[in-house]
C-alpha cells in the first residue's frame, strides 16, 4: 500500500485574519480525504508548528517536532514577523516520515474528498513531481458545516502555486535557502525545484482538487522587506 505524507503549517491567529476560518475547513477536508481512501492508501497527516500553535491543531494530525527558527534568524527586519521557512517545514516532514511521496499545501488550501485518490492516479501515470493549481471560491464560506457546498462550488481558476507533490528522493536536491512562507516567491521557488529535479513533471491547471476561499488573484502583501528577502 502506497504511503503519502501531507504537511501543513498551522498558526494560532486572531479572528481578523482569513486564516482564522480557513484553517478549520482545511483540517476537516484533509481528514475527510484520508477517510475516503482508508482501504486503498496509507495517508499520514502532519503539522509542523511553533509551541504556541499546539492548541488549534486537531488530534488526528501527527505533530512533527516544533519549529525552532523563523525567518527572523536569517535577516534583520524592522517589523518582526515570526514566519517559518519552507525548508524548516519540509525538513520536519522529511525527517519524520518514510513515505514514498510528500505533499505540501498552504494551510488555507482545502482539498476535495478524492484528493489523495487522484494524486495516486497521477503518480501511477509515472509523474514523480507535480503541482496542482487551486480553484478560488467566494469568501462567504467560513464554517465547517459549509464544506459540502464549498466542495460543490467549481469556482474560478487561479494561477498561483500552493500544492506540491514530489517523490521523497527529490527533496535531497532541493535548494530552498531561507525563503519564508506567507510571502511571494515561496510558490515559484518550490515550483522551480520540483520542475528541475523531477524526472517527469506536470503542472495541473484545470483540476478541481484544491480550493482557496477568496477570489483575489494577488494580495496586497505589504511588508516590502520580507518581499525583498524572498526575492533575493
Amino acid at each position: 500500500m502506497r504511503k503519502i505524507a501531507h504537511i501543513v503549517n498551522p498558526v494560532k491567529i486572531g479572528i481578523q485574519s482569513d486564516l482564522y476560518y480557513a484553517q478549520d475547513i482545511t483540517f476537516e477536508t484533509m481528514r475527510m480525504a484520508k477517510e475516503y481512501v482508508k482501504d486503498k492508501l496509507e495517508i499520514e497527516l502532519f503539522t509542523t508548528q511553533y509551541p504556541e500553535d499546539h492548541s488549534i491543531i486537531p488530534d488526528y494530525f501527527i505533530k512533527t517536532k516544533d519549529l525552532e527558527k523563523s525567518v527572523l534568524d536569517f535577516n534583520d527586519f524592522k517589523k518582526k514577523r515570526k514566519l517559518p521557512t519552507i525548508k524548516g517545514i519540509l525538513d520536519c516532514l522529511y525527517e519524520t516520515t518514510d513515505a514514498e511521496y510528500l505533499v505540501y499545501t498552504n494551510v488555507d488550501i482545502a482539498v476535495v474528498p478524492h484528493f489523495y485518490e487522484t494524486i495516486n492516479h497521477i503518480i501511477e501515470q509515472g509523474y514523480d513531481g507535480f503541482i496542482i493549481n487551486r480553484r478560488r471560491v467566494s469568501e462567504t464560506y467560513t464554517k465547517v458545516e459549509q464544506i459540502p457546498l464549498l466542495i460543490a462550488d467549481v469556482g474560478e481558476p487561479h494561477p498561483g502555486f500552493d500544492c506540491f507533490v514530489f517523490h521523497r528522493s527529490l527533496y535531497a536536491h532541493f535548494k530552498l535557502h531561507n525563503i519564508c512562507v506567507g510571502i511571494p516567491f515561496i510558490g515559484i521557488a518550490l515550483a522551480h525545484n520540483t520542475f528541475c529535479f523531477a524526472q517527469r513533471f506536470k503542472l495541473f491547471t484545470d483540476l478541481h482538487l484544491t480550493i482557496h476561499i477568496g477570489m483575489e488573484i494577488m494580495k496586497n502583501w505589504g511588508d516590502k522587506e520580507y518581499f525583498r528577502h524572498n526575492k533575493s
